[in-house]
């Protein structure tokens, strides 16, 4: 999906952002259909990693495109604080439901239940009025297209294989380069495809051209700091939904509902905030009221890591889920909405694009990030662990090196229990070494969470380039109207 959102905006301009809208969720229906009904792991992969990919791939651009141009001013922006309150609200509300039915039920009713919000919304797509482009019909860049598409990809791949091939020593990779990981290569051939995608676009532009995307739109400085901005949000969010079900399903037993029952404060007051947009918007700019996210992002997750403990405090847990629900909220409402306000109607689909294509990345690397630092700190804390242990004798010392290779599982104590059984360590030895990986757990998820907050921190320093006018009252832009450039000569003065 990140490889094709940039050319899935280009293909909403070209046969219409309501046409891609419809289009993008009959190939995501596909997909949700076909995965359902997978009988293996590769018919799986097909439907879901692929072809319901690529049907969001058409979908998020036009939604993002559809909102900008069918609301202006204060409208747009209590539209933005819904649509992004809703997806935060997925965020938890997923792990819930999807969690019920895989417990309860069975996985494939989770796809299957995708299929049937997918007809709903086709249903009622009468209610959703076009937002044309404007301008000349544009025709679809195919060089500019591949270089997307094949760019994104390699970026993408590397950094979510990087936990598996390692990001320089190799660990598991299908192959070696130089000795090394193959990871550093994939991601820099990513980026030089992508050097060479930006040194074309500004070709086609001097040319008068149709590029895939208008390069000079990266001159637009809030544009530039809310993509920015979402690369970090989605980097912070999904590290931290990488670290707390480990903590909740594989230190506590929890199972998929019982952990999706402990997500669900983040949805209520993600959906809450969010919705409280419009009011925030009145008194306050984007640059403050991400700035204050951001606070809250830190403050939420440095609770978190007070409560990684070997006994689950309920109340405590659901108090910093609310914390974080309540920044990622903040952050949901403004985001979107100073993207879209930034750019004239021929350009909306572009901009939903980067958005979207923003968030993926930050969401790669928020998993591959955050899983390197669990990974890492569990081996290096395991590792020291057993070795500064009176109690366990250097040949069994030994042997844990030689299983560990590098690289500790972070899996249920269970597990270990019975591998420690099975390669016949003495029991006052495997008690030892069984305390030992459970603390280290805990310490590895406490470093996680901590680098989390540090970059919740440093993020702060990516809003100086928002507005720090408030978005309610833009200047020249009609309360109602069709929207125009006048907002992006406003940010740029902002």
């Amino acid at each position: 999906m990140a490889a094709f959102l940039i050319v899935g905006s280009q293909v909403g301009d070209i046969i219409g952002r309501r046409r891609a809208f419809g289009i993008g969720l009959v190939v995501y229906g596909i997909g949700s259909a076909l995965t359902s009904i997978a009988p293996t792991l590769w018919v799986l992969v097909l439907g879901w990693s692929v072809i319901e990919g690529l049907g969001g791939a058409l979908v998020l651009p036009a939604l993002a495109a559809l909102v900008g141009g069918n609301y202006t001013g204060r409208d747009r922006a209590a539209a933005y604080g819904v649509i992004g309150g809703l997806a935060g609200a997925g965020i938890a509300v997923g792990p819930l439901l999807g969690g019920w039915m895989t417990t309860y039920l069975s996985w494939r009713f989770v796809f299957a239940g995708e299929l049937v919000v997918v007809v709903f919304i086709l249903l009622t797509m009468r209610w959703i009025a076009d937002a044309p482009a404007t301008g000349p019909r544009r025709r679809l860049d195919a060089v500019g297209a591949t270089l997307s598409v094949v760019g994104l990809a390699l970026v993408v791949l590397g950094v979510l294989q990087s936990g598996a091939w390692g990001w320089l020593r190799p660990l598991d990779p299908p192959v070696t380069v130089f000795g090394l990981s193959p990871t550093p290569f994939v991601i820099a051939a990513g980026l030089v495809l992508l050097g060479l995608l930006r040194s074309w676009l500004r070709r086609r532009e001097r040319r008068g051209l149709d590029p895939l995307i208008r390069w000079k739109l990266f001159d637009v400085a809030p544009l530039r700091a809310a993509l920015v901005t979402l690369v970090a949000q989605n980097l912070i969010l999904l590290g931290l939904f990488f670290t707390i079900p480990l903590y909740l399903q594989v230190v506590h037993g929890l199972n998929a509902f019982e952990t999706g029952l402990r997500l669900l404060p983040v949805s209520v007051t993600m959906l809450v905030t969010s919705m409280c947009a419009p009011l925030l918007n009145r008194v306050a700019s984007p640059r403050t009221v991400a700035r204050v996210a951001f606070a809250v992002l830190f403050a939420a997750t440095m609770w978190l890591v007070a409560t990684v403990r070997p006994a689950l405090d309920d109340a405590s847990f659901a108090v910093a889920m609310a914390l974080l629900g309540i920044g990622t909220g903040l952050l949901a409402a403004q985001l979107g909405n100073v993207a879209q306000s930034s750019v004239g109607d021929s350009e909306r689909s572009e901009v939903g694009g980067l958005q979207y294509t923003a968030q993926n990345l930050g969401s790669s690397l928020g998993t591959a990030l955050i899983g390197s630092v669990v990974v890492g700190a569990l081996t290096v804390t395991a590792l020291s662990g057993v070795q500064d242990d009176p109690r366990v004798s250097d040949a069994v010392q030994e042997q844990v090196g030689v299983a560990v290779a590098g690289s500790v599982q972070f899996v249920p104590i269970d597990q270990i229990r019975q591998a420690l059984a099975d390669a016949q360590v003495p029991p006052a030895e495997a008690t030892a070494i069984l305390t030992t990986y459970a603390d280290a757990q805990l310490q590895a998820l406490r470093i996680a969470l901590l680098v989390a907050a540090a970059i919740a921190l440093l993020s702060l320093f990516l809003t100086r380039g928002l507005p720090g006018t408030r978005l309610a009252e833009p200047v020249g832009e009609p309360e109602h109207g069709p929207a125009g450039p006048e907002p992006v000569e406003f940010l740029r003065r902002g």
